[in-house]
């Protein structure tokens, strides 16, 4: 299906004033946004405007009741300068995902992927050159009906905003077990990328990093011992040869980024095992050298090489290098820029918009 998406552009783009080489993290944003709104049981009217603020009644429901869910996504360069687009329909199916847990309208996948597009073909001077970095882009949908009662909202905003990013981890990282606080229960909205799940992980991350750690490690909330996710991505071990990876059991994000990686791992005759893992056995892992190395996964992230693990009191050494996790990083970035042929079929083409 065709969408009739109305664009309205800035006068004056802001892209010659950014410097590609020292990009600030999360606070430089492009030109436009695309805005849609849910209303009578619809989305109507689609429309890429220059990004602004956006007037909101104090009574918007999403400040009071936290309807409101988002995902993360890059957009990247082929070889020819055209933007691509990693899985896009796979982000529109997970954004569903989280909107029927939070008791929110679906979207029309078709609608999702070409605002994207229009958005990205038009703001593709934005996308950095330089190895490693991309154009953010977070879509998210928000409940801004102006109503103060408990029930799901009948209004609803979807928007999308872009942000150019460098490399989020340039160095090995240190993540810190947490045996206090958790991340997500049996029958809550772990698996959801709703806005609270984050909000719920900023104090512990926090204490965290004050620790000298980089991310939480978040164990299930029962035993406290099963390994569940990282606070920005899921995770892999490759213990005696073997990859394994936190089964989605309900309470673990299910990772665009994870699933790609497990088909590449087993496309290179790597055995990749979903299932619950302990804490304690990455730690006698570790003591009796089987533990060749782990990394995490995620849009943001890319693939970050974990480098140790604090638990309580003492320190879980990990690896020094990572050697298939920088094999496979290369390998996914070669396929998103399109130095290499995308044997997974997972890129998507997006038309440009000359100036």
């Amino acid at each position: 299906m065709s969408y009739n998406i109305s664009i309205t552009k800035v006068e004056t783009s802001k892209v010659d004033a950014l410097d590609f080489n020292n990009i600030p993290l999360g606070t430089t944003f492009t030109d436009h946004m695309f805005i849609c709104d849910y209303e009578n049981g619809e989305w109507v009217n689609p429309r890429v405007i220059p990004m602004g603020l956006i007037p909101t009644h104090p009574a918007a429901m999403a400040l009071h009741y936290g309807q409101a869910i988002f995902e993360g996504m890059k957009a990247y360069k082929d070889t020819e300068g055209a933007p691509m687009l990693f899985r896009p329909k796979e982000n529109a199916k997970r954004l569903n995902k989280s909107a029927d847990r939070m008791g929110m309208p679906n979207i029309p996948e078709d609608l999702f992927v070409e605002g994207l597009k229009e958005l990205v073909g038009l703001e593709h001077n934005w996308i950095p050159p330089t190895d490693g970095s991309a154009l953010y882009l977070r879509p998210f949908m928000y409940a801004d009906e102006p109503f103060i009662g408990m029930r799901a909202a009948t209004h609803y905003k979807f928007i999308i905003m872009a942000s150019p990013a460098g490399p989020f981890f340039s160095k090995r990282i240190k993540l810190w077990a947490e045996k206090q606080f958790i991340r997500a229960a049996q029958g809550g909205t772990g698996e959801a990328k709703a806005a609270g799940n984050y909000a719920a992980a900023i104090r512990p991350t926090e204490l965290a990093k004050a620790k000298g750690y980089d991310q939480v490690l978040w164990l299930d909330a029962a035993e406290h011992k099963y390994i569940q996710e990282v606070g920005t991505m899921n995770i892999f071990f490759k213990i005696n040869g073997e990859f394994i990876t936190p089964e989605l059991d309900g309470s673990v994000l299910h990772g665009i980024t994870r699933a790609s990686v497990i088909e590449m791992l087993r496309a290179m005759n790597f055995t990749v095992t979903e299932r619950k893992i302990t804490i304690d056995e990455i730690k006698t892992a570790s003591e009796n050298g089987t533990l060749e190395e782990a990394f995490g996964t995620g849009t943001a992230v890319g693939i970050a090489y974990i480098q140790e693990i604090g638990l309580e009191d003492e320190t879980i050494h990990v690896s020094d290098e990572s050697p298939i996790g920088l094999e496979v990083n290369d390998t996914l970035n070669a396929i998103k820029t399109g130095k290499l042929d995308d044997q997974f079929n997972w890129m998507t083409k997006v038309e440009k918009e000359l100036a």
